[in-house]
């Protein structure tokens, strides 16, 4: 996992450690020295932590007119253990909310396993874009992580499954990914 970096393309347009808006302002990370680890797997240290010990971020792209974030994920979500859920709607996404943003792409190739426990941050999440017009989208989790979800009644409170899951996100700028699943996630709301 050491080798698997952050999504890098679009570092000449948005870097959240130089965006005073982000929860990640001011953020410093070495290219040799490995501080953060999954278990006993030690991840690349241009991923961020938000104080869980098991799930890792990348905030790939802000945009703070259009209301949207693109969020990289990796290492083992687990709400049962750790309560990634709390930590991540708490310490990021209502920072990020505070700033105007209400539509969420979470990108989660690299989150291995999903550990559920109850509902309670999902639904505070989802209520509150909502309320804003604003929606959560997955996309390309593995599909054994979305049985997981689904099984656990979360799906209810994602975008996920479909074209959403078997997007080529990487060829699009982050603009562009955005219009695409905002189209997406409003032809299935059927707005």
């Amino acid at each position: 996992m050491h080798d698997i970096e952050p999504f890098w393309n679009w570092r000449h347009k948005y870097s959240a450690e130089e965006d005073e808006r982000s929860p990640f302002f001011g953020e410093e990370h070495s290219e040799i020295y490995f501080t953060h680890a999954v278990y006993d797997h030690l991840i690349h240290p241009q991923w961020d932590s938000f104080g869980s010990s098991t799930l890792y971020m990348k905030l790939l792209f802000a945009d703070y007119d259009d209301g949207f974030a693109i969020i990289e994920l990796i290492g083992e979500w687990n709400d049962l253990l750790h309560n990634d859920i709390m930590l991540l709607k708490r310490d990021i996404v209502e920072h990020l909310m505070g700033q105007g943003i209400r539509k969420f792409l979470l990108i989660g190739e690299n989150v291995l396993n999903f550990h559920a426990s109850d509902d309670e941050y999902y639904a505070e999440w989802f209520d509150e874009v909502s309320e804003a017009d604003g929606w959560i989208a997955m996309l390309n989790f593995r599909p054994h992580v979305v049985e997981d979800i689904q099984r656990a009644g979360l799906d209810q409170f994602f975008l996920l499954g479909g074209t959403l899951n078997e997007m080529r996100w990487r060829t699009y700028g982050p603009e562009e990914l955005f219009n695409l699943v905002d189209e997406l996630v409003l032809r299935r709301l059927g707005a």
